[in-house]
């Protein structure tokens, strides 16, 4: 039936009443997000591992279980939990379309377990690189756009050498990453990958469009190396260093207070650096490590947090 006049003229004022209500804005025109969150895979490690009196969940359906559980649009896969199905095509063909049929963004690849890729043996770098490429074709396949890999060396041969390995490495590893349009990050993650200074050393000595970094907020222990004096970096100045090379974030999480801040890291300062300072706006990903609460819980805290701070630094 048309519209009289008069209820036209009602519904036309309750539309515009709408539109001009504080905060609201048409989807097409609402500015995005200061960045995007996804899921790292190591988050629910027990349970893809089906380690004792936690249960059990299939690595296949790692993005149906981050869309449907945690509403989270993004996931960050780790190979240790698809060893034994890294030359099976039609496994990756699913995991694809699992990550499709959910509407998830497959972001990245975690590589461990492949070799040194600053092995000072010149042919165990060389079989650390070649390891690595199948998975940088998994990467390719199912959209990501990077592996996450490991700057690791014999620490012993000292700070400057060993720079000089892992750059090596990783520079020869994105030189094959680039033919697929991908890149190659690292991690900081133990020994002197854990000291910004010397990550950060490494990232210009590989000179390479397709190396960088891939900051986490609280893999800084270095543990006991004669090349420096520190057994635990400074995270906030690490992050600092690492940030002009980076091409995803990682917020790592533990412990929460009653207020649902991390008690380790500073969310706030920490995500003030990556986004206001350095201007950091692709993904950020969960990574909850903690071991106080289980890990739904722990993935759900984080995903909170960062949502809150996300919407502080929005609105400063």
């Amino acid at each position: 039936m048309p519209l009289s006049r008069r209820e036209f003229l009602a519904r036309s004022a309750a539309v515009a009443g709408v539109a001009a209500a504080p905060g609201f804005a048409p989807a097409e025109s609402r500015p995005p997000p200061l960045f995007e969150i996804s899921l790292a895979q190591w988050s629910h490690n027990k349970a893809f591992f089906g380690r004792p009196g936690v249960e059990k969940k299939d690595p296949l359906k790692f993005a149906e279980i981050t869309r449907k559980d945690y509403g989270i649009p993004g996931v960050e896969y780790v190979n240790q939990f698809y060893m034994e199905k890294k030359k099976d095509e039609a496994y990756l063909k699913d995991l694809k379309k699992v990550a499709d049929d959910n509407s998830v963004r497959s972001v990245l690849i975690m590589c461990d377990r492949e070799g040194n890729l600053g092995d000072p043996d010149e042919k165990k770098r060389a079989a650390a690189v070649d390891n690595h490429k199948r998975w940088a074709e998994w990467a390719k396949f199912l959209g990501c756009h990077s592996i996450r890999v490991n700057a690791a060396s014999d620490w012993a041969k000292g700070f400057e050498e060993t720079q000089k390995l892992a750059a090596d490495g990783l520079r020869k590893l994105g030189e094959f990453t680039d033919t697929l349009g991908l890149d190659t990050i690292v991690e900081n993650h133990g020994g002197l990958s854990s000291h910004g200074a010397w990550l950060a050393g490494v990232m210009k000595l590989a000179g390479h469009k397709r190396v960088g970094t891939l900051p986490d907020f609280g893999n800084f222990r270095i543990g006991k190396v004669a090349a420096v004096k520190e057994e635990v970096y400074d995270r906030y100045k690490g992050v600092d260093e690492l940030m002009p090379f980076a091409k995803g974030v990682s917020a790592k999480s533990h412990d929460f207070d009653d207020k649902g801040n991390e008690v380790h890291t500073d969310y706030r300062k920490m995500l003030d650096i990556v986004c206001k300072k350095h201007g950091y706006k692709g993904y950020i990903g969960i990574e909850y490590e903690g071991g106080k609460i289980p890990e739904a819980e722990g993935i759900r805290a984080t995903k909170k947090l960062l949502e809150a701070v996300r919407g502080e630094l929005e609105k400063s």
